[in-house]
């Protein structure tokens, strides 16, 4: 789905495997975010199809460094030379190559290094095309993260920092053992700004921005309270991405490959006392059960869209 939000300016609505991105259309187009890498083909079709030219395409400009973010940067500059704009923490870890703190390589995901040329930090302006946007820095769920704020309409880019009835994944080995109070921070924020329209991350746009943040504190308040419930979730949410990314895995080795992958180990030693196989089954019984994953031919596929 895209959506005309301003002027030639364009809300692209994914899925899970990719993140919503934007386009500004014009000679010289602007993107936020360019989705999954691994989708990429489907990335270009929809903004070709809003008659975006992306050997034409002038900057890039990310709301943080993950891979359902940034999975087009690479391509898109290799077709257009065009400039990539980061906040400075962003711009660090991909300019040192730390596909730690990006989460690829901890959660296994298909990712290409790029060259950035701007660092936009938190206070600052950022044109595309004639709507400046206000830049806001809100840590926790990744420590490069930012939202895009345009005051004279009361829109929100809101990015993963706030969604509309969940909240994205906070990985505490990556982000640090601070990162839910960052992360509340960063609802303190958004709050605090005269919000029309919220265009998330994940999701579609919604209007009630205060009520949202509210759903997401509450969140928070069980993770405080319960701990294990972090785990609990980064566990579903990264098997069901890993499907999404790996279609039609043989259901006999997809323990032994997420036991591979350091999250998956990782997340059980840190919340389930390294009971693996147990976690294991209980969170395959229960995405079986939700018919959020299928099982077809003794291979399994996420039955949520891409």
């Amino acid at each position: 789905m895209a959506e005309e939000i301003l002027k030639n300016f364009f809300f692209i609505e994914r899925g899970y495997l990719n993140g919503n991105h934007f386009l500004l259309r014009g000679e010289q187009p602007v993107l936020v975010d360019t989705g999954y890498i691994g989708d990429f083909a489907r990335t270009q079709a929809l903004l070709e199809g809003l008659g975006a030219d992306l050997s034409s395409v002038r900057l890039i400009v990310n709301t943080h460094t993950h891979c359902d973010h940034v999975g087009g940067n690479a391509i898109i500059q290799e077709m257009s030379g065009c400039e990539v704009a980061l906040h400075p923490v962003g711009r660090h870890f991909i300019e040192s190559g730390d596909d730690w703190s990006t989460w690829w390589r901890y959660y296994a995901q298909e990712a290409r290094f790029f060259k950035c040329a701007h660092s936009i930090r938190d206070g600052d302006t950022v044109s595309i095309g004639p709507y400046d946007f206000k830049v806001i820095h809100t840590p926790g769920h990744a420590a490069d993260g930012i939202v895009l704020y345009h005051p004279p309409s009361g829109t929100l880019l809101s990015s993963d920092t706030l969604w509309e009835k969940d909240m994205a994944v906070i990985t505490v080995r990556i982000e640090g053992s601070t990162a839910l109070f960052a992360h509340e921070e960063s609802l303190d924020k958004i709050s605090s700004l005269d919000v029309k329209r919220v265009f998330p991350g994940h999701g579609s746009p919604f209007s009630d921005c205060k009520a949202a943040i509210g759903e997401a504190r509450k969140r928070l308040g069980v993770y405080f309270r319960e701990r294990e419930r972090i785990g609990q979730d980064l566990l579903k949410r990264i098997v069901i991405y890993t499907l999404l990314m790996h279609p039609g895995r043989e259901e006999e080795l997809f323990h032994d490959q997420l036991m591979a992958a350091p999250w998956f180990r990782e997340t059980v030693d840190l919340y389930f006392n390294s009971e693996y196989a147990l976690k294991y089954r209980e969170i395959m019984e229960y995405l079986t059960l939700k018919r959020l994953i299928l099982r077809k031919g003794g291979t399994l596929y996420s039955t949520v869209k891409p």
